[in-house]
């Protein structure tokens, strides 16, 4: 895969950048890496939240519902069992298992090319050349505009201040992310990439270390 001067053609904010090949031309044989780690990413950010009650922790059933012989019904000792209504959850989550993926830094390093590769293949990099704001959000919607931009949209910056956070966090379907925070689940779930100049500085010399 060559690696032009990339500019999203008819968007006058936008600007030529001479893009790596060693970082935005990772050809992959398949997707199984870039799954990994978009499922890693999912799961690690996942909350420990399910907790069922066994029928150790079900309230009442202290008492036996009937004697052990003599009814002509099955024996039980409490009313909490599992198979009756109101009883306890037999291997149900306890809120103490781990959902955690480990995949190894160059695997996530090589992952993030790939993407990035995939977003420039596809035509959906836009590269600028900063963002200036004055911290309203309708100045930040009219440069998407401009160049362009469209549907799910990621702004990747070298750095969030707290102007930049305040005017994209009133936009529908635009998030901001810092370069150095850069991952694949924001990066495949992305229809438009916006990169700031400085970003591609950083993103490049970041995936670099590790080839």
């Amino acid at each position: 895969m060559s690696t032009p001067n990339f500019t999203k053609s008819g968007a006058a904010s936008t600007t030529a950048v001479k893009l790596d090949k060693d970082v935005f031309s990772e050809v992959a044989a398949n997707h199984d890496l870039l799954k990994s780690a978009y499922v890693a990413y999912m799961s690690n950010g996942r909350e420990n939240l399910a907790v069922t009650k066994t029928r150790g922790l079900v309230s009442g059933g202290g008492k036996k519902p009937w004697k052990q012989k003599g009814t002509g019904r099955a024996r039980f000792g409490s009313s909490r069992v599992p198979i009756w209504r109101g009883g306890g959850v037999v291997f149900g989550p306890t809120g103490n298992e781990n959902y955690k993926k480990y995949i190894t830094t160059s695997e996530k390093r090589k992952a993030l090319k790939q993407a990035l590769s995939l977003a420039v293949s596809e035509n959906k990099l836009i590269i600028i050349e900063d963002i200036t704001t004055t911290g309203k959000t309708a100045e930040l919607a009219k440069l998407l505009n401009k160049i362009k931009a469209t549907r799910n949209i990621l702004v990747v910056v070298d750095n969030k201040s707290d102007v930049l956070i305040r005017s994209a966090s009133n936009l529908d379907k635009v998030k901001l992310v810092q370069a150095k925070y850069l991952n694949v689940f924001d990066l495949l779930n992305a229809d438009s990439l916006v990169i700031t100049k400085p970003s591609i500085e950083i993103i490049t010399e970041w995936l670099k270390e590790t080839k």
